[in-house]
């Protein structure tokens, strides 16, 4: 009894969990043309609860149905649910009609229990259904996302139409998987209901060995029925543990993949790959909080000098990042609009403007490849060494 309840509460906690981790992600003009106003760009993950994981392929979730509709299937059936788990229906032993009070109640209970494994054969039929749709879905949005990487590989336009077309489609799948995600917590909820029945009858069976009035045949039934009722609930246990790992899995899988495609985003806006995602692991650790006003020390880890018009410090910077992350996942960075003191008042002033300009357009890219604006802290300092703005990058 304790181990199927502590089950529900794991599988209720699961869904909590997954319901409160993803959260809708908007349109391509937000994630890839936003405003100039340097908000976190990064991606959130999708809406209520819903859809993703390591997906089996739809011939694994085959199932095995009866002839007749309704029915239970034959002993020797069973119902794929899951790369290594089967669930193979009970078959429910008829039974005589003894003429006592206590058969009438072995019947009813006999009942019960033959419509919970009615239940499980379509949870289980349910489950391998979910799980052929997110497959499909998952290759639909890798397709897309193949074909977008491919073409920025060879070489593009800003915002090239196609690909911008491409980034939707990959994004609508993803949205299907966050919409399976939803069908398998409403699968949960139904599982875990069937759950909570399957005890109720089984502490029912229990506590009819006591009613009098019974022949030696009620018992017997009853014997019977009890242990079909424990291979019950261990088949409901098995099914409900299926559910709550491919949540998780397709939980982590749909936020991960969020992520990435906000980085690809600015890949499509600035015609360029940048090589592999920053979500991933931006997101796997804790994040810093953001520090405004301070000045840095130590070396800086970029430098980028606007010293001519149109400045393509994208790749650069996204090579610096992607190597500070690898020995620092956990790290926060610091960038300081430096402008130069030379000139008079007013040129001083405009310079300090430049600067400032320039570290919001550099803190913006930074968001775009998926690095989190909790983790951004962005200052101005003057040096009067250089003879034109800069902005330079600091690792904390």
């Amino acid at each position: 009894m304790l181990r199927m309840a502590d089950s529900r509460r794991v599988l209720t906690l699961i869904l909590a969990a997954a319901a409160l981790g993803l959260a809708s992600c908007g349109g391509i003009d937000d994630a890839m043309f936003g405003s100039d106003s340097g908000s976190d760009q990064s991606a959130p993950a999708a809406s209520d609860s819903s859809a993703p994981g390591t997906l089996p392929s739809a011939g694994s979730d085959s199932v095995a149905l009866s002839s007749q509709p309704g029915t239970l299937p034959g002993s020797g059936t069973s119902v794929a649910a899951g790369p290594s788990i089967s669930i193979t229906p009970v078959v429910i032993e008829p039974g005589t009609d003894t003429g006592t009070a206590v058969g009438q109640k072995v019947a009813q209970l006999r009942s019960d229990v033959s419509g919970l494994q009615n239940k499980i054969v379509a949870n289980a039929e349910q489950l391998a259904s979910l799980r052929a749709q997110a497959g499909g879905s998952a290759a639909a949005y890798h397709d897309s996302k193949a074909r977008i990487t491919t073409h920025l590989q060879m070489g593009t336009t800003r915002g090239n139409p196609e690909l911008v077309a491409q980034w939707n489609s990959a994004q609508t799948s993803l949205d299907e998987l966050t919409t399976n995600i939803n069908a398998l917590n409403a699968l949960g909820t139904a599982v875990s209901g069937d759950a909570s029945r399957a005890h109720f009858d089984l502490d029912t069976i229990q506590s009819t060995y006591n009613v009098s009035g019974a022949v030696d045949e009620d018992h017997r039934q009853l014997s019977v029925l009890e242990d079909e009722t424990d291979q019950t609930v261990v088949l409901i246990d098995r099914l409900m543990r299926q559910i709550s790992e491919d949540v998780q899995r397709q939980t982590a899988y749909v936020a991960n993949e969020r992520a990435n495609l906000t980085t690809l985003a600015s890949a499509i806006k600035n015609g360029e790959l940048y090589g592999s995602e920053l979500g991933a692991p931006m997101l796997a650790s804790t994040s810093a909080p953001a520090s405004y006003g301070a000045t840095p020390s130590g070396a800086a880890l970029v430098t980028i000098r606007f010293d001519h018009a149109g400045v393509q410090y994208q790749q650069i910077l996204y090579t610096a990042l992607s190597q500070a992350l690898q020995s620092r996942p956990g790290a926060g960075f610091d960038i300081v609009g430096v402008s130069p003191t030379r000139g008079t008042a007013s040129a001083v002033q405009l310079a300090q403007s430049d600067a400032r300009r320039h570290a919001q357009d550099v803190m913006r890219s930074m968001t775009d490849m998926g690095v989190p604006a909790t983790r951004l802290g962005i200052s101005s300092a003057t040096d009067p060494s250089i003879s034109s703005s800069e902005v330079r990058v600091f690792v904390r």
